[in-house]
C-alpha cells in the first residue's frame, strides 16, 4: 500500500463541526456530527462526520468508525421516516481513486425511492431553502 498523505486539520469538515462554516445540522453527540450535502444526490443526502480527525477508512481508529456508523444507522432511519423513503444507500469513498474529494472521514446517507435513479454528482448546489427544510424534517424525527 502507498504510504497515505497525512490528515490535513484544516479540512471544510472540521470548520464545519467547529461552526466556523454554517450548515444545516440534522445532528450531534459528543462523538459525531451529521448535516446536509449541499450537493445532494437525492431528497435527504446528509453526511456523518467524526468529530475526531482522520482522514478516510484507511486511518480511522475502528472505534470512531464504529461510532460514525452507529450514528449513520440512526439518522438513516430518521431519514426514512421523515422522506417515506423506500431505502437507504450508504456510500464511503476513500483517497482521490475511491472517489473522496473531502479528506475527512465520512458517510454519505442518501435516501431512495423505488423507480428514482440517484442524481449523478454534478457539484450543482442546492437552494438553501431546501436543505433547511429537508434538515428540519430529519431532525422532527430524531427528536421523537
Amino acid at each position: 500500500m502507498k504510504p497515505l498523505e497525512p490528515y490535513d486539520s484544516d479540512n471544510i469538515f472540521t470548520k464545519i463541526i467547529d461552526g466556523s462554516i454554517p450548515c444545516h445540522k440534522i445532528y450531534e453527540d459528543a462523538a459525531t456530527f451529521a448535516f446536509m450535502d449541499i450537493m445532494p444526490r437525492g431528497t435527504g443526502h446528509c453526511l456523518v462526520v467524526p468529530k475526531t480527525g482522520a482522514r478516510s477508512i484507511l486511518d480511522v481508529k475502528k472505534e470512531v468508525f464504529a461510532d460514525v456508523m452507529e450514528t449513520a444507522r440512526l439518522v438513516s432511519k430518521a431519514a426514512m421516516t421523515a422522506f417515506d423513503a423506500d431505502g437507504i444507500t450508504l456510500q464511503q469513498f476513500s483517497e482521490p481513486a475511491g472517489g473522496q474529494v473531502v479528506f475527512h472521514i465520512h458517510v454519505h446517507i442518501i435516501p431512495r425511492f423505488d423507480g428514482v435513479k440517484m442524481l449523478p454528482h454534478t457539484g450543482k448546489m442546492e437552494d438553501p431553502d431546501i436543505l433547511k427544510t429537508n434538515a428540519e424534517k430529519l431532525r422532527r424525527v430524531l427528536a421523537q
